[in-house]
C-alpha cells in the first residue's frame, strides 16, 4: 500500500508544532538554518529543493521526501527534473558504497593481521 504523501505531510507538520512547544530552541535553530539558504539565493527555489530530494533520498528521510517533493513541483520542477535529480543521488550512493568498501578490504586485512 502506497503512503498517503499529503496526509503524512499534514501529521508531519503537526508533530513538528508539538516538538517546537516542548523544545522550543532546537526548533528555532533548525528554521533559521533551514532558511538561511535562501537569503543569499544563487541557486533558485527549484534548484535547491531537488538538491534537498537527492539528498532525502540519501537519507532515506520520509518526512523531507514529503516536504521537499511537494515544494519541489511548487517551484516548478517537472517529474523529469525531479527523476533526474534522483539518478544523480542514486549515482551518488553507489559511488560512496563502491569507495566505502574499500573500508571493509582495510577491515579484513586488519583482522587477519596483513598490512597492504
Amino acid at each position: 500500500m502506497m503512503l498517503d504523501w499529503t496526509q503524512y505531510r499534514t501529521q508531519l507538520t503537526a508533530r513538528v508544532k508539538e516538538l517546537a512547544q516542548l523544545n522550543p530552541d532546537t526548533v528555532k535553530g533548525y528554521a533559521q538554518l533551514s532558511g538561511a539558504a535562501p537569503n543569499k539565493d544563487v541557486l533558485g527555489a527549484k534548484i535547491r529543493e531537488l538538491i534537498a530530494l537527492g539528498a532525502a533520498v540519501t537519507l532515506r528521510c520520509d518526512g523531507c521526501v514529503a516536504v521537499h517533493s511537494a515544494a519541489a513541483l511548487r517551484h516548478g520542477a517537472t517529474p523529469q527534473e525531479i527523476a533526474q535529480a534522483l539518478g544523480v543521488a542514486i549515482s551518488v550512493n553507489a559511488g560512496a558504497a563502491l569507495v566505502y568498501s574499500t573500508r571493509v578490504l582495510d577491515a579484513i586485512k586488519g583482522a587477519s593481521g596483513t598490512s597492504s
